[in-house]
């Protein structure tokens, strides 16, 4: 397999607290579908979109993992490996709003810091609204994070927040191009990322369980991008 041909995959995390539109967010940007009927997700649900950035192209892996405490245990497994993540609140959910932080340092002790927006879905419903713009920007600031406000229901920003996780990732590997060098000869191993089960290892999992094999093949005297730094270890 020649450089170029190598895949980008990204995988992103969507956390928050229950019914602050998770599962739609990723329904409409990946399926360009929304439904006004909330559905609890239990434990965790994966959908991916392929995009082209740059001249890149991008395999986002989303997985939108549930709020509720009780799912805990499942859902954090599924945070490890993660490249990005979308940390979102409802306008009309102050809990949400304030519960942000604390999601943030789930993720965080799993992952470590990685590139992540906090999301301020149903801006629609700015009549309802219980946190003020300066308390959104507010939080963004302390947090680290990039504020988008979207409206799931009115496909607004959608896009935005995962093509600017895109960037982000892309950008960060980018910086590690001078760090990076490739063996001298000799073809590299395969690069495995599982994409279903949290307690695969690198190389041992099954393609039954949606593993992506990539395999590249001799590799020449000279630096290489290596765009699946992190991807190679997801789960």
């Amino acid at each position: 397999m020649r450089e170029e041909e190598l895949e980008v995959a990204i995988k992103v995390v969507i956390v928050g607290n229950g019914a602050v539109g998770k599962s739609s967010m990723i329904q409409r940007y990946c399926k360009g579908t929304f439904t006004k009927d909330y559905k609890k997700t239990i434990g965790v649900d994966f959908l991916e979109r392929q995009i082209e950035l740059d001249g890149e192209e991008v395999r986002l892996m989303l997985w939108d993992t549930a709020g509720q405490e009780e799912f805990d245990a499942i859902t954090k497994a599924y945070y490890r490996g993660a490249q990005a993540c979308v940390l979102a609140f409802s306008t009309t959910d102050r809990d949400s709003f304030e519960a942000a932080h604390s999601w943030k340092m789930k993720v965080e002790d799993e992952c470590g810091e990685i590139p992540t927006v906090l999301v301020q879905n149903k801006i629609d419903l700015l009549d309802q609204s219980v946190v003020d713009p300066e308390e959104a920007e507010l939080l963004a600031r302390a947090l680290g994070c990039r504020l988008l406000r979207t409206s799931v229901k009115e496909d607004v920003n959608v896009a935005a927040v995962f093509r600017h996780l895109a960037a982000a990732c892309l950008a960060e590997m980018q910086r590690q191009d001078d760090m990076d060098y490739c063996p001298v000869g000799g073809p590299l191993p395969p690069l495995t990322i599982s994409a279903f089960s949290p307690n695969s290892q690198n190389g041992k999992s099954s393609h039954s369980n949606g593993t992506i094999v990539l395999r590249p093949g001799k590799q020449k005297n000279h630096k290489k991008k290596n765009v699946l730094r992190n991807a190679c270890r997801i789960l």
